[in-house]
């Protein structure tokens, strides 16, 4: 029995990476992306997460964890330009390379598979799911506020200037300096794609949290 349930977690987990990765490529086809990478994506985490509520917090991390392998895929271009150091992207040293394969790949995608945190507490699925989505996305958004502050930084005040920030862009650069500016820009350069994909994914989870034909797991 054991063997059977794996068996369907391996299948299920194939077919939720893949409908992950092809609802991150259509975005990219109508979603523009922020000039240092990161977009608002059709829910492409939600598969991820959904995998980690049906079959447990282990099962789902190693879920992430392959997903996190195929974004790196997905971003080749834009990984290769950051850690080849003839680039004029090039991050600057071995260790910011690793920070970024840490925290913008495998950390950040690896903790879509806690989607089950709540499974146990809280009986009803809808909410249950929701609240796993929410927070498994909040924790990637603060993975990528960390990569943003130690690697990113340096360029808070070239983005508070941009057309469109006007005002009050001149405000955060009056208030902040320094690591709370580069802090502060990391906070809101990803919350631009994290914040809506965070309340749009944990939408679409209560939804998905009411149909019995997803949320049921083979035994």
């Amino acid at each position: 029995m054991k063997n059977k349930k794996n068996l369907y977690w391996l299948v299920e987990s194939a077919v939720m990476i893949a409908l992950a990765a092809v609802l991150e490529i259509v975005a990219k086809m109508v979603i523009p992306e922020m000039p240092f990478g990161g977009q608002v994506t059709i829910v492409s985490m939600l598969p991820i997460v959904l995998v980690g509520w049906k079959y447990g917090i282990g099962k789902g991390l190693v879920t992430g964890f392959v997903y996190s392998l195929v974004q790196m895929a997905l971003g080749v271009k834009t990984i290769s330009a950051m850690v080849v150091p003839s680039s004029e992207d090039y991050l600057g040293s071995l260790g910011n390379v690793i920070l970024m394969f840490l925290f913008d790949y495998i950390l950040a995608y690896t903790v879509l598979g806690l989607g089950a945190i709540y499974k146990k507490a809280i009986k009803n699925n809808s909410a249950s799911l929701a609240l796993g989505a929410f927070t498994a996305l909040l924790l990637r958004y603060i993975c990528h506020i960390i990569s943003g502050y130690v690697l990113f930084g340096a360029w808070a005040e070239w983005f508070f200037t941009q057309e469109g920030f006007y005002s009050w862009g001149q405000t955060i650069m009056n208030t902040f300096s320094g690591n709370a500016l580069s802090f502060v820009y990391s906070v809101v350069y990803n919350g631009f794609y994290m914040i809506p994909e965070i309340i749009i994914t944990t939408i679409v989870a209560v939804v998905v949290g009411k149909i019995p034909q997803i949320t049921k797991t083979k035994a």
